[in-house]
Formats: structure tokens, C-alpha cells, sequence
């Protein structure tokens, strides 16, 4: 609220001076104090404008607004900034009532939403497909997958139609729920209707069937895709090389990351962690390692997790000494010790700890738990 504060003085100044502020001034300190929670002060200078015949924001400006509040999880306060729209006489239309909706099932408030959306329908005004692809999101994010199928299959029987993106939101929700039949069911049903398949598509599909133990499916539709020369994304990749590591085809998981380069891509930090964890994973360290530098030469930086998995693994392995490298990375601010790690060092190193006798190996810093337990 500083820099409010500052421009509420240097506001004040100009008033003082003569000099009447213009709406581009006032639009700035009316956003600021709103998305600020400052939503009293907000009111009071949209009210200045009416009195003083200054053109005031438009629905758009309003609308935009309510979006970055809801965002923030501040429902209320957008309904409050609604309100105040309709008292200086400004119409709500779909873009408002659709941030009020979106709002809701951000927040988990399913039934708030659909008030929402009888408020609208009463307005005059017919939900859109992105108001029921919304709400279809807000069933599937809060776990209410079967409300969000029920909501899909009256878009079927009327208008809007689904799009590709209702089939996303409804194929996540499944493999989320772990209905990976039905989820298999709708991608056909999908394919069927003539609906466009997107990359997101199949990045859901091929993510789900990993996600729910159908690894080797997974693959093998990926093989298929690449026949049909579907062009994937490094999500993508990362998600099926992981796959490929975990049902034993690492050759082949080898092979599409050396393929990232050859067509054009470049790995990133996922692909370099997903890579470093299965070789570690299954004992290949000075593989491991010399992926480890490859992703440091491509200037990917290693973050808490990886590095923190990497301890772990080593550690379990019984690797003191390669494991205390790279403890010697963590610098307690872009990298820190995880609670997992450090429950694991004083298991291990503690006075009957498996390897209390190699304590000494470990960087200095994280000898203190010699004698602890």
C-alpha cells in the first residue's frame, strides 16, 4: 500500500494545485485500491467521478477488476465491485457475470456459481461455452466428476455444444478420478463426433493413462501417434520417457530423449530430472552424474527437488560420499534440505544409524547429527 499511498498524496497535490486529475488518474487509483483491498477508498473516487460529470470506467475496466480480485480468491469483494457497477448505472454482461462465476468455482462454491448463473439467465442474458466449460471445471477441480458428466451431457442435448476444450476439462476430471475406462470411452466418443484433438489432448491422455498404471498403453498409443506423425510437445516427452523408464523400455526411453535434440527441441529442467531420477533409480549413477553435467552445461538450472531427490536417492543406496556433493549444492535459498531429506539423514546418521560411522564423509555443515538419537 505504499506506492497507493504516495499516489493518493501526489493526487491530493494536484487537486491543490488546481490542476483537475483526469480518468487515466483516476481508472490507476481506482484498480490499485480494488485489487489492494482497499475496496472503500476504491468506491468513494468511482463516486468523486459521478459527481464531478468525469466519464467513469466502463464494464470492461470493471470486469477486468473483478477478474484479478477472484483470482485472489476475494469472491465477495468481486461481488461487492458488481454491485457498484449497477449503481452508477453500468450493465453487467456475459464477461461480468462469467468472472463472477469463474470466481466461485475457484473457490470450490458450485451452487454460489449457479446462482450466478440464474442472476444471469434472469438478466436477459444466455450462458456462453465458456460459462459451461467453467463450471465444468469447478465440478472437476473440487472431485464432483459426476456432476460436471451431467452438466456435459446437457451440452450435448443443447447449446453451447462441447468444444475441445469440455472434452479436456471432462477427460482430466476422469483420469483424475481414476476412471480410466470412461475416460477411454469419451477420447473414442471425442475422435467419433469429429471434435478437434488438440496436443492438450493428448498430452491429458497419455498423462491420465500414465497416472493411473497404464504405462504400457501409454507407450503404445504414443508409438501410434508418432506413426500418424502427431507432433508432440516437451510435456509431452518428459511424460512418456518417464513412462518408458518405468515399464522397462529404457533403451527406448534413451532414444526419444536423444530425439528431443534431433528434432529441433531442446530438453528441459523436467526432462533432465526425469532422465537423472530413473537412471538413479535403477543404479546407474555415473550415467546419472553425466546427466547431471549435461544439464548443467545446457544452462538448466537443478532446483530443490531434484537435487534433493538425487541426496535421497544416493543416500539410500548407501553413496555417502557422491550423496555429500550434492549436499554441498544446497545453498538454503534457490536449494534447501526438503523435510523428507533431513528425516532421512538423522535415520541414517544418528547415534544408531545405519551409517553413523561414515558421518565424517558428509559435508562439515551436516555432521551436527553426530550423537543425535
Amino acid at each position: 500500500m505504499g506506492r497507493l499511498a504516495d499516489a493518493m498524496d501526489n493526487f491530493s497535490q494536484m487537486i491543490g494545485k488546481g490542476v483537475q486529475p483526469n480518468t487515466v488518474v483516476y481508472h490507476s487509483l481506482i484498480q490499485g485500491f480494488s485489487t489492494h483491498g482497499d475496496l472503500r477508498k476504491a468506491k468513494e473516487l468511482v463516486y468523486e467521478m459521478t459527481n464531478k460529470g468525469i466519464p467513469c470506467p466502463n464494464i470492461a475496466f470493471f470486469s477486468s477488476v473483478m477478474d484479478s480480485i477472484c483470482k485472489e480468491g476475494r469472491v465477495m469483494d468481486a461481488h461487492d465491485i458488481f454491485h457498484l457497477v449497477t449503481d452508477i448505472g453500468l450493465k453487467p454482461n456475459i464477461i461480468t457475470f462469467n468472472t463472477l462465476i469463474d470466481g466461485h468455482c475457484l473457490v470450490g462454491e458450485m451452487e454460489k456459481a449457479f446462482g450466478v448463473l440464474d442472476s444471469m439467465v434472469s438478466a436477459g442474458i444466455e450462458a456462453d461455452v465458456f460459462t459451461y466449460n467453467t463450471l465444468a471445471y469447478g465440478y472437476c477441480r473440487c472431485g464432483r466428476i459426476d456432476d460436471g458428466l451431467i452438466l456435459f451431457r446437457e451440452m450435448l442435448q443443447n447449446k453451447p455444444k462441447p468444444t475441445t476444450i469440455t472434452y479436456n476439462i471432462i477427460l482430466d476430471g476422469l483420469f483424475r478420478a481414476g476412471r480410466t475406462f470412461a475416460a477411454k470411452k469419451m477420447f473414442v466418443e471425442m475422435i467419433e463426433t469429429g471434435i478437434t484433438v488438440s496436443i492438450s489432448t493428448y498430452s491429458i491422455i497419455l498423462g491420465g493413462l500414465c497416472r493411473n498404471n497404464c504405462s504400457d498403453e501409454a507407450v503404445t498409443l504414443f508409438q501410434k501417434l508418432g506413426a500418424m506423425n502427431v507432433k508432440f510437445d516437451i510435456k509431452i516427452l518428459n511424460t512418456m520417457i518417464n513412462a518408458m523408464f518405468k515399464v522397462r523400455r529404457r533403451e527406448e526411453a534413451n532414444g526419444l530423449f536423444a530425439a528431443i535434440s534431433a528434432s529441433g527441441m531442446v530438453p528441459n529442467a523436467s526432462t533432465y530430472s526425469v532422465m537423472i531420477g530413473n537412471l538413479l533409480k535403477e543404479g546407474s549413477v555415473e550415467e546419472a552424474e553425466n546427466m547431471f553435467s549435461l544439464m548443467e552445461k545446457s544452462g538448466c538450472a537443478p532446483d530443490s527437488r531434484l537435487i534433493n531427490n538425487i541426496i535421497r536417492i544416493l543416500l539410500e543406496n548407501g553413496d555417502i560420499v557422491k550423496a555429500g556433493n550434492y549436499m554441498s549444492k544446497v545453498d538454503g535459498k534457490s536449494i534447501s534440505l526438503e523435510a523428507s531429506t533431513t528425516s532421512l539423514l538423522m535415520c541414517l546418521f544418528s547415534s544408531k544409524g545405519k551409517y553413523r560411522e561414515q558421518i565424517s564423509l558428509l559435508p562439515v555443515n551436516y555432521q551436527f547429527f553426530n550423537g543425535v538419537g
